[in-house]
């Protein structure tokens, strides 16, 4: 077998990994759309607080250490204990469901029947003020995070494709694992929506806001609830990209590459976002791989955004959004 073909199957396979990844961030903003109309522009921001607090929950960091030093003196910064990590999520879960009730609380119940792109905005300053209050509670140094998540290379794959073929494909434990835990999500976010009371409720209250409250739905309890599970969706992007590259304010930018994603998969679609982000991460991986070295590389900056561009063109609602009809 020639050894471009096999170079490319090894980048093919990375690239439906790495697509996985970018199809957690997409969920969280498939997750909020489909449910309540609402382009999510903080759900980045929210996977970076979401790392940051379950990094700082167990290393025993004090929450607002240097405001509290600065105001009263003192040089304290940690707690003196180390938490477990799986205790750690589950106080992390809390966090976000309060972080949703008080956006609910504070945000967005004064803007119940407001049109699309005030809601948008909104979500804007919710992102820079979030960005803000992760700086305060939890600083701005990179840190660690280790939840017990196996990382490095396969080594049963790399085995296995070297006795096949010759040469042994690095494909990262980390990656595996993440597509699992997509998979899992997906599954279940689809049986949620589709199977369950609230999941019905979500998905009228994301139709009409004045509609939904006439038959007696609770646009309050369902925007916590829609806010709560993106909530839990961006900690296990923010897990899985945290503990890929560290837990860093740029990762708070991996929202951008959600946006050809959801323009490819479509903004209503579950199944959408994960198809979006395969295609993203296998086209940019081998576009790299055939075209990057002939014109400079670095396309992984921008193919992914002429590819949704080009969809966005010829079918606007995306591969599995809902084509929207309007009586003029």
């Amino acid at each position: 077998m020639p050894d471009q073909l096999i170079f490319a199957m090894e980048v093919t396979f990375n690239g439906l990994l790495n697509g996985v990844m970018y199809a957690l961030v997409a969920l969280g903003f498939v997750l909020i759309f489909k449910a309540s109309g609402i382009f999510n522009y903080a759900q980045g921001v929210m996977a970076l607080f979401a790392a940051m607090t379950l990094v700082g929950i167990q290393e025993g960091r004090v929450p607002f250490a240097h405001l509290i030093n600065a105001m009263f003196g003192t040089h304290v910064h940690e707690f003196g204990w180390e938490v477990p990590a799986l205790l750690a999520i589950l106080l992390t879960v809390l966090v976000m469901v309060a972080f949703a009730y008080l956006v609910q609380r504070f945000v967005f119940r004064h803007l119940v029947g407001q049109e699309p792109i005030i809601l948008f905005m909104a979500t804007i300053g919710l992102a820079y003020f979030l960005e803000g209050v992760s700086d305060l509670m939890w600083g701005s140094e990179i840190r660690n995070l280790d939840v017990g998540l196996p990382q490095g290379i396969n080594d049963w794959i790399d085995s296995t494709t070297f006795e096949a073929l010759g040469y042994g494909f690095f494909i990262d434990n980390l990656d595996i694992a993440a597509a699992v835990i997509a998979a899992i999500l997906v599954m279940s976010l689809i049986a949620y929506s589709q199977y369950t009371k609230n999941g019905r409720a979500m998905r009228a209250v994301a139709d009409d806001h004045q509609a939904a409250l006439s038959v007696g739905i609770s646009l309050n309890y369902v925007w916590i609830l829609v806010w709560s599970l993106a909530g839990m969706v961006a900690l296990v992007a923010g897990v899985m990209w945290g503990s890929k590259s560290g837990v860093q304010f740029s990762l708070s930018l991996i929202a951008l590459k959600a946006l050809p994603v959801l323009m490819l998969g479509g903004f209503t679609s579950i199944p959408g976002a994960i198809v979006g982000g395969l295609i993203i991460g296998v086209g940019e991986a081998l576009f790299e791989f055939a075209v990057g070295p002939l014109i400079g590389g670095a396309t992984e900056n921008w193919f992914a955004y002429v590819l949704a561009l080009v969809f966005l063109v010829f079918r606007p609602q995306g591969l599995f959004g809902e084509k929207i009809i309007e009586r003029v």
